[in-house]
């Protein structure tokens, strides 16, 4: 499961929201909701297992909890630690959600 469909799922779960149903929100109201999940959504589950260092937490994780943490850290890794690159891939997300949306990425200069 990548992380938008972890945030799919998040939005059902605590907005009651289906991401692709949504056509006219904005997209700081997104990202708004997005910053607001909680820690009882999948995503926020997964993201509590991704930042913990705690040795002693570490200590009783669950294989899957391991593997979870493990993968993102290599994901992690491998990333360019550049400005301009993560600039790219935020604007590739705001992207795929217009579209999702149904809008013309042409349309976003107007939004």
């Amino acid at each position: 499961m990548d992380d938008f469909d972890l945030i799919v799922a998040s939005f059902t779960t605590q907005y009651g929201l289906r991401i692709r149903d949504i056509k006219d929100m904005r997209w700081s109201e997104f990202k708004s909701l997005l910053i607001g999940l909680g820690p009882n959504t999948i995503l926020g589950r997964i993201v509590s297992i991704r930042a913990e260092d705690d040795s002693e937490v570490l200590k009783n994780f669950t294989k899957d909890q391991q593997r979870i943490r493990n993968e993102y850290r290599l994901k992690k890794a491998k990333r360019p630690g550049n400005k301009k690159e993560a600039e790219k891939a935020s604007e590739m997300f705001e992207k795929v959600f217009w579209e999702m949306a149904g809008l013309n990425t042409s349309e976003l200069s107007r939004q």
